[in-house]
């Protein structure tokens, strides 16, 4: 339907109190249930069917789907996982006639905000609708409060909102306006040293230096002229006095980065410092005082290190204050989509041709584990900006290998003659993965397991013996 039905505007003589569209392929169903609504004063829009209510949402602004639940091709709980990815923001309310238990759990386990069973009497689908839209503008101030704190404050580029992620700016927020040292660890390319910067951006010495050192990236003798000064002739090609890092950093903060990687005297000598406060250039005998706060990183489990002798304890115990651990991007899979699109429009900034990412290309991406992290996405992104010959990003323009499958670029065309899967045999697919994967990362314990996936320990217990999988010991 692309007449004048898919698009009906609010009455002019009633103020519009947001905009709401209603799906249903029940053509009277929809022009009562619009009907009603525009009497509210809210101004509405019409679908009959799932792909028109898709191009409506990519095309206007919707604070609000009423949607029902029985629907061909496209039934009410598809829609709703496919809205949520062309426009999150968009509440949802699920109609049924049914009135089942288990339609209702299933929809708000998707994202729905509430549902309402058909016959609904009016006054009920009005407060329903105003509490959804309600929430709708609660969450647009929050999340506008949100990027204005993290973008006053140096967490702009933290970006996600998954529960780690959540649970890291949390503890950065607690533990920023202190000088108490912290040891920030994760895989490489997850962002330790933004951690640091945010670190340094919320603390009093703000607006004093921030000064990095990459150990991985200088000698040893290199790193200590670097990092302690050096008087003039102190070793060949000093040709004149230097100030070191410490100094340079004084009142603000010193990034110690791949910590681990430096050998156990020159360890030694970086406790002396930390303990004592005071820093001696290499070639003198006077110490001088500095007032730095250290935030130290490193890419390996610095407890195993010490364990196996590779590094000081004593010096472990003086960086550990605070102990910071950065999430993989593995462990915030839904943070994918926002950081891809986020590095899509630096590249975009950057280049006359503009790109824009399709809903394949994006599936692929937030099924890939990425061994390199948030940097391996960012590099991914701008490859594909690069030399791609679309201006639509299509899975071919990331070479990336999914687990027992081959790369999207080398992945031979499907052959027709192949059996296609039922919608029910890929649901049941798609929730076999997403246990599989909560399990592997809290394998103990199947009520966070529950927790992190929105269903009841009982719920989850269901499913998992429908789909023949077994808690890990």
């Amino acid at each position: 339907m692309n007449g004048p039905e898919a698009a009906q505007t609010p009455a002019p003589t009633v103020p519009a109190r947001g905009r709401i569209l209603v799906v249903d392929d029940q053509r009277n169903m929809r022009a009562t249930t619009a009907m009603l609504l525009r009497a509210e004063g809210f101004g509405v829009l019409e679908a009959g069917g799932g792909e028109e209510a898709l191009h409506v949402l990519a095309s206007k602004p919707i604070d609000l789907m009423l949607t029902d639940l029985k629907m061909e091709p496209i039934d009410g709980l598809t829609l709703l996982r496919r809205a949520r990815e062309t426009s999150p923001h968009t509440q949802v309310i699920m109609m049924t006639a049914y009135g089942s238990v288990e339609s209702a759990v299933a929809a708000m386990q998707a994202g729905a905000f509430d549902y309402i069973t058909k016959p609904f009497k009016e006054g009920d689908l009005a407060f329903k609708v105003q509490k959804a839209l309600e929430n709708a503008s609660l969450k647009s101030a929050v999340e506008l409060f949100a990027g204005e704190f993290n973008s006053r404050h140096g967490l702009s580029s933290l970006i996600g909102r998954s529960a780690p992620l959540r649970e890291l700016t949390a503890r950065i927020l607690r533990v920023a306006p202190s000088d108490a040292t912290v040891l920030v660890q994760g895989e490489s390319g997850t962002g330790k040293e933004l951690v640091a910067r945010a670190i340094h951006a919320l603390s009093r010495r703000k607006d004093r230096p921030f000064v990095p050192v990459n150990c991985a990236a200088i000698t040893e003798s290199l790193l200590e002229s670097e990092l302690f000064g050096h008087a003039k002739g102190a070793f060949t090609g000093a040709v004149k006095a230097r100030r070191g890092l410490l100094e340079e950093a004084g009142g603000g903060t010193l990034f110690i980065d791949e910590v681990t990687e430096t050998t156990p005297a020159f360890q030694t000598k970086l406790l002396r410092v930390l303990q004592d406060g005071e820093v001696r250039r290499v070639g003198e005998s006077t110490a001088l005082k500095v007032d730095v706060r250290t935030v130290a990183a490193s890419n390996r489990d610095v407890e195993r290190e010490v364990t196996e002798k590779r590094f000081r304890q004593d010096l472990y115990y003086r960086l550990n204050v605070v102990n910071l651990r950065v999430p993989p991007l593995r462990e915030r899979v839904e943070d994918i989509p926002l950081l891809a699109e986020h590095f899509l429009e630096r590249a975009n900034a950057r280049n006359i041709r503009k790109r824009f990412m399709s809903p394949a290309a994006m599936d692929l991406l937030s099924g890939y584990p990425f061994p390199g992290n948030v940097r391996e996405l960012e590099n991914l992104v701008e490859q594909a900006c690069a030399l791609s010959e679309n201006d639509e990003l299509l899975p071919e323009d990331f070479p990336v290998r999914l687990p027992g499958q081959a790369s999207a670029a080398e992945a031979p065309p499907p052959s027709p003659a192949g059996p296609v899967p039922t919608l029910a045999e890929a649901v049941a697919e798609a929730e076999r993965h997403a246990i599989a994967r909560a399990i592997e990362r809290t394998p103990n314990d199947l009520g966070r397991v529950a927790d992190e996936l929105a269903v009841s320990p009982t719920t989850l217990w269901r499913k998992m013996k429908r789909l023949g999988l077994t808690p890990k010991p």
